[in-house]
């Protein structure tokens, strides 16, 4: 008695937190400045992104989105992704200039000025 099929019921993760904590990093897209590093490296070498054949990938790693970063079953689904809303964003936020670490400190409110002394020593 006992034994027989369980079934979450729909929402049943809802508010548990630890499993959102442990799933929110596995579907996250690749950030644009790990692909604007990917696309410059291409670039530099004179090569274009491909993978060679694998049976863990969709499609055999065959169709690969470089904006995106992602894996396709066939060349109808790579061409049906490259019309999406998703595609034609990424793209925009991938020709906007790449933040800088002094950026991103000065936006975080850590300024490398060197400021004159506020007492001349005598």
């Amino acid at each position: 008695m006992g034994t027989g099929h369980y079934s979450r019921k729909k929402g049943g993760r809802a508010k548990n937190k630890e499993y959102k904590r442990k799933t929110w990093l596995r579907r996250r897209a690749r950030d644009t400045d790990q692909i604007q590093d990917e696309i410059e490296k291409a670039e530099e070498t004179a090569t274009p992104i491909a993978f060679e054949y694998d049976d863990d990938l969709p499609g055999g790693g065959q169709f690969y989105c470089v904006e995106t970063g992602k894996h396709f079953e066939s060349a109808k689904a790579l061409a049906d992704h490259k019309k999406s809303r998703y595609y034609k964003k990424r793209c925009r936020e991938l020709k906007e200039k790449k933040y800088t670490q002094d950026e991103a400190e000065w936006a975080g409110g850590m300024s490398k000025e060197v400021l004159p002394p506020a007492h001349d020593k005598k």
